[in-house]
Formats: C-alpha cells, structure tokens, sequence
C-alpha cells in the first residue's frame, strides 16, 4: 500500500510504503537470531560451548531467511518466512534443551545467552507472523 503526497515547493509527487504492522518485529528477532547464533549457548564447568559448534548454524540459516522476509514487500511471503523462522529456532531450542536433560539432567550445566536470544527470537517472530497476517486485507 503507497500513499501519496504533494510537495508544496516542486510540485513533485512521493510515494511512501504504509508502515506493515509486524515488520519491525521481525526484523528484531531476526537480529536477535543471528546474533544469538554464534553466542554460547552453554556453560558448563570445562567452559562455553558456542552455538557455531552445532545446531547455531541452522539457527543463522532460519534468521537468514527471516532477514529476507523483512526485506521482501509481499506481506504473505514474509508471513511464511516468520513462520519458518520461528518453528525452526523454537524446535531446534527445545531439542537442545531436551538432549541435554536426557544426556547430563539439570546440574553441570546452564543455559548461555546464545540459548535465550534466540529462544527469544523465535517467540518474537511468531508475534511478527500472527501480526503480519492480520494486518492483511
């Protein structure tokens, strides 16, 4: 949707694209994404392990595809590219999380930023998803 109007000197005509509600949230968690992707996703006594090391590079891949679904004007193609954005990075966090319970339990270990930026990510960009495609119409 572009709206028009009239500069009063030039008499010239602008077109601005209408504000998309959902967009910038998007982009937020697709940030969010990609800079949590290289972060230590967890601390244990021997050290950090980083994100980078594993399941982060398909996490980067998914905050990838997010980014362009920020950059493409087609509100249903960013709707999809939010969706797939947050399965991926909600689905490979609980897999992470659930591998770890299952191979060591709750002690020697806690969750590193990496983990939570993008756990936090991925909640934001189905908030992104489901405003993306209510705005529709």
């Amino acid at each position: 949707m572009a709206t028009t109007s009239s500069a009063p000197a030039t008499g010239r005509t602008r077109t601005r694209r209408a504000r998309v509600p959902g967009r910038g949230q998007l982009l937020g968690a697709t940030i969010m994404v990609l800079v949590g992707s290289f972060m230590p996703w967890v601390y244990t006594a021997l050290g950090s392990v980083s994100g980078a090391r594993g399941a982060g590079l398909w996490t980067f891949y998914a905050g990838v595809l997010g980014l362009a679904g920020t950059l493409i004007p087609h509100r249903l193609t960013a709707v999809i590219h939010a969706t797939i954005l947050s399965v991926a990075c909600v689905a490979i966090i609980a897999w992470q999380v659930i591998h770890l319970l299952t191979q060591i339990g709750t002690e020697g270990w806690a969750p590193g930023p990496g983990l939570v930026l993008v756990l936090g990510g991925g909640i934001l960009a189905g908030v992104a998803a489901r405003n993306l495609w209510r705005s529709r119409g």
